[in-house]
C-alpha cells in the first residue's frame, strides 16, 4: 500500500480542482468583463494556517487591501477598505446579508438568533433588542449589577496578592457572570469558582465557536458531521453541554418568575504602567476619591462610579477604544452578496461570494492609522483638549455600522469602564514574566488568547 498524499500533494490537487471550477463559472458568466480582486490564495491555506490565522490575515492584508481566497463554489473576499465597507454594510445593505452559507454553519450554535438570520426575523429581534437596549431600567440595572461584578473580582485579586493571576480567565468569568446576571436575573457563580457547569458552558462554547469558524474553511465539514467523525463529534458534544446549561438558566428563570408572581468587560489597558497611572488620575477626579489614601475600597469605589462619573472618563474611554481597534472582540466578519456587484475600488462580487471586512487587520493597517499603527497608543483618540473623539465606524468596526451596528455598544463600554476603573485604582499590575509575553490567538468567532495571561497584583497606594 502506498503512503498517504502529502500536504502539498493536496493542495495541489484541491488547486486543480478549484481551477476548473473557476473556468466553468467564468463560462456561465457569459465572459463578462468584469474586475474580480486579486487571488491570494485558497481555503486550504486558510486551513493550514489555522492556528495562527488572524496573522496570516494580516499578511495577506498587507498585500492587499481587497483580495480572495477561492473556495469550490463561491470567493471569499476579503477587505480593509472604510468605502468598500461602508458600502456592504450601509449603502446597499439590503444586498449583503447572513445568507443561507452562514445560516447553515452557524445554525446549531446561534440557532434563529439576530446574529444569524435576515429579512423579517432579523428586524422582529432587532425591534424588540433595540426596545430593551434603550430602556433606563436595564442601564440602572445593568450598572448596578457590573458594581457588585467589579468589587467581587477586586476581592479575589486581592486574595490572590503576589500570587500568579491568569487575568484573561478571570476577566472571562466576570462577563460571563455579569451577563447572564442582567440577562436572566441568575448568578453563575462561575467568577467564584462556585459552579463547574458555568465553566463547563464556557469552555463548550469556546469550542463551538472555533468549530463554526472551522467550517468555513473545511470542504468536508457536513461529511464528518454526518459520520459523527473528528471535529464534528466534538462540536456535537459541545452543543449538548450548551443546550443543557442556558435550557437549565431559563427553566430556572420561569420558575423565579412564578415564585416572584406568587409572592408579589483588554489586557494592554491593564498592563501598560503609564495607561495605568493616567486611568487612576481620571478615575478618582471623577468620583471624588483616592482609594488607598482615604481608606475608600473597590465597594465604595464602584458605587461611585455614577454614569455621570464615567461620562467624565475620556482617558479611560480611549484607552478601552484603542484596545478594541488592536484586539476587536470579532477579529473578522462576513457578509453575503445576494446579487452580482461591484464594490467601489472597482473589484466585483458574484451572488453567493462571501464577503469579509477584517476589523483585526485593519487596526494593524498603516494606510489607516499612520506609522504607528501597531502601537498601542490611547491619545489618538483624543483632541487637544483630552476629549474623546470617535471615528468614522467603517474604519474603527469592532462593533459594526449600519442597520446590524451593535445595540450593545454604550452597554459593553460602561461594563468594561466600571471594571477597568476598579481593578486599575485599586491594584497595579504587571506582567509575571515579561519573557513570556508575546501572545497568540485561538481560531474562533471571537478574539481570544491561545493561553492564560499571567499577571502579578499589588495594591496601588
Amino acid at each position: 500500500m502506498g503512503s498517504p498524499p502529502t500536504q502539498p500533494a493536496l493542495l495541489a490537487l484541491f488547486l486543480v480542482l478549484l481551477l476548473a471550477l473557476y473556468l466553468a463559472r467564468r463560462r456561465r458568466a457569459g465572459g463578462k468583463n468584469r474586475k474580480y480582486p486579486p487571488v491570494a490564495g485558497t481555503v486550504l491555506h486558510q486551513l493550514f494556517n489555522f492556528g495562527r490565522l488572524m496573522e496570516y490575515q494580516t499578511e495577506l492584508t498587507r498585500r492587499y487591501r481587497t483580495f480572495r481566497m477561492l473556495t469550490p463554489f463561491s470567493n471569499y473576499i476579503y477587505t480593509v477598505e472604510p468605502g468598500n465597507i461602508e458600502y456592504i454594510l450601509k449603502t446597499n445593505f439590503a444586498n449583503y446579508g447572513k445568507g443561507s452559507t452562514m445560516h447553515g454553519v452557524a445554525e446549531d450554535l446561534l440557532g434563529d438568533g439576530i446574529f444569524c438570520v435576515d429579512g423579517e426575523k432579523w428586524r422582529h429581534q432587532r425591534k424588540v433588542a433595540s426596545h430593551e437596549f434603550s430602556t433606563r431600567v436595564l442601564r440602572d440595572y445593568s450598572s448596578a449589577v457590573f458594581r457588585d461584578t467589579a468589587t467581587e473580582l477586586a476581592g479575589i485579586v486581592a486574595a490572590a496578592a503576589a500570587r500568579r493571576l491568569d487575568i484573561s480567565d478571570l476577566l472571562m468569568r466576570s462577563t460571563l457572570d455579569s451577563i447572564f446576571k442582567v440577562g436572566f436575573g441568575v448568578s453563575l457563580g462561575v467568577l467564584s469558582g462556585s459552579s463547574e457547569e458555568g465553566a463547563a458552558f464556557a469552555r463548550a462554547f469556546d469550542d463551538a465557536s472555533e468549530q463554526v469558524l472551522r467550517r468555513f474553511l473545511d470542504p468536508f465539514w457536513k461529511a464528518k458531521r454526518l459520520l459523527n467523525f473528528s471535529s464534528e463529534a466534538a462540536m456535537k458534544r459541545s452543543i449538548h453541554t450548551i443546550n443543557n446549561f442556558v435550557y437549565g438558566v431559563i427553566d430556572r428563570k420561569i420558575e423565579r418568575m412564578g415564585k416572584d408572581q406568587q409572592e408579589f468587560v483588554s489586557s494592554e489597558t491593564c498592563l501598560n504602567e503609564a495607561v495605568q497611572d493616567r486611568i487612576v488620575q481620571e478615575a478618582r477626579a471623577a468620583s471624588g476619591t483616592t482609594v488607598g489614601r482615604d481608606d475608600v475600597g473597590a465597594q465604595e469605589l464602584a458605587a461611585r462610579l455614577t454614569d455621570d462619573a464615567i461620562g467624565k472618563m475620556h482617558y479611560l474611554q480611549a484607552a478601552l477604544t484603542e484596545t478594541l481597534r488592536l484586539y476587536p472582540a470579532v477579529p473578522i466578519d462576513v457578509k453575503c452578496c445576494f446579487s452580482d456587484d461591484t464594490l467601489p475600488d472597482g473589484h466585483s462580487v458574484n451572488e453567493g461570494d462571501m464577503v469579509h471586512y477584517q476589523p483585526y487587520p485593519m487596526g494593524r493597517m498603516e494606510f489607516l492609522w499612520g506609522a504607528d499603527a501597531e502601537e498601542f497608543r490611547p491619545e489618538r483618540w483624543l483632541d487637544d483638549g483630552g476629549v474623546f473623539v470617535p471615528e468614522s465606524p467603517f474604519k474603527f468596526t469592532a462593533f459594526q455600522a449600519g442597520p446590524r451596528v451593535c445595540l450593545g455598544k454604550e452597554f459593553a463600554y460602561r461594563q468594561m469602564k466600571i471594571l477597568a476603573a476598579v481593578l486599575v485604582c485599586t491594584f497595579r499590575f504587571e506582567m509575571w514574566d515579561y519573557a513570556d509575553a508575546t501572545m497568540g490567538y485561538r481560531a474562533m468567532l471571537t478574539l481570544k488568547m491561545d493561553r492564560p495571561l499571567y499577571v502579578r497584583a499589588s495594591l496601588r497606594r
